[in-house]
């Protein structure tokens, strides 16, 4: 029996087949709200955003990376000013459902090490926001690679740090991280589940509330390793090992749901590790943007019946059925105007069935304008 087929025979053991797989789903449709966000306060602006999520309230979580808004940006910031116009934005961002800035926070501050290079923001349970980076070594400025998790309150508050600002000991190792880009939580267990994966190449788990070590595994639930994973190329088989892990989410039924961003795929996992399933998607495309499957985001209805995955290799998200990873359709191509997309980093929806993307120096909300509902 292959691999896919005894993946497949195990989705179905898990339910999650059955007469849901046999319906037919209209896809959701979308227009762009050209007029959300509002424009930010405090002639603030933004660099590279690097996730996106939205909280039980609807509100819209977002992290973006100051330091890599462009200088003739940031004359407001100078000492004495250069200019007018502008001023970097806080890392961590949140806004209302009219687009209105509500919560602004992050950067270094004493107690723990704020990461060089943000990368992925996300809600525990409990509402509290966890934060990663993914840079992996001594940046030109001598800023450290980023090692590292954080946890705070929604109004910013320094909660817990798991690992430290430094290189990867290893992707064995239990104690240092090495380029998080993403996380996702598990309430009956009370861990987080941590996407490891710009230096080291595996998901790795963690007690919620005291950081200790719990599990990890690699592609196909195997022990992680460090080997080198060159670019895939057309006709090969699928690689042993992750090449970068750029997601992880936990749906409500217990399924792990992982993006191997640069070999084009999305791998599918019990809690505990064990291998169910893995979809490709425009495997053969070779961008030097990225892969195909970014990020993933899970529709809200009660059985999170499609996926948003972010191609950021191709300037789109592609709306996907849970079930059998079969491709719906997809939402928007490249282009700088509104309603178009510039290597989307993550995409997520709101309550509603509403998608937001972050992107290059933007977030978008795309409203839900028929097919399915939550």
């Amino acid at each position: 029996m292959t691999v896919l087929r005894k993946a497949l025979t195990a989705i179905v053991a898990l339910g999650i087949a059955g007469a849901a797989a046999a319906a037919e789903i209209a896809p959701p449709t979308y227009k762009v709200d050209p007029f959300w966000p509002k424009p930010l306060p405090n002639t603030w602006a933004m660099g590279i955003l690097a996730g996106v999520i939205a909280d039980k309230a609807d509100n819209i979580w977002i992290i973006q990376r100051p330091k890599t808004v462009e200088g003739y940006l940031a004359g407001g910031a100078q000492n004495p000013p250069t200019a007018a116009c502008c001023i970097p934005a806080p890392p961590v961002l949140a806004f209302n459902q009219a687009g209105e800035v509500i919560k602004a926070w992050g950067g270094k501050g004493d107690g723990y090490e704020w990461p060089s290079s943000e990368h992925g923001v996300a809600l525990d349970p409990k509402g509290n926001v966890w934060i990663g980076g993914n840079q992996t070594q001594t940046g030109r400025d001598n800023s450290p690679a980023d090692g590292q998790i954080l946890k705070f309150t929604p109004d910013g508050k320094f909660l817990l740090q798991i690992g430290h600002a430094g290189p990867s000991k290893g992707s064995l190792d239990t104690t240092q991280l090495s380029g998080v880009s993403d996380l996702a939580f598990d309430a009956a267990s009370n861990e987080v589940f941590v996407a490891d994966g710009y230096g080291n190449h595996r998901i790795i788990v963690f007690d919620i509330d005291t950081g200790a070590f719990k599990r990890m595994w690699g592609a196909y639930g195997k022990p992680p390793t460090d080997d080198k994973t060159p670019p895939p190329k057309i006709g090969d088989p699928p690689a042993t090992q992750f090449r970068l892990v750029h997601c992880v989410k936990v749906s409500n039924d217990g399924l792990v749901y992982v993006c191997d961003r640069d070999n084009n795929r999305m791998q599918v996992f019990k809690k505990d590790g064990t291998f169910v399933a893995e979809y490709f998607y425009a495997r053969d495309t070779r961008s030097p943007s990225g892969g195909t499957v970014g990020h993933i985001g899970l529709w809200p209805d009660k059985t999170q019946s499609l996926l948003a995955i972010a191609d950021i290799g191709n300037f789109t998200v592609r709306l996907v059925r849970r079930d059998n990873g079969k491709e719906l359709g997809t939402v928007a191509q490249w282009g700088p105007y509104a309603g178009q997309l510039h290597r989307v980093h993550q995409a997520n929806f709101d309550s509603k069935g509403n998608l937001y993307t972050a992107e290059m120096e933007r977030v978008q909300k795309f409203l839900r304008t028929g097919g399915a509902k939550p």
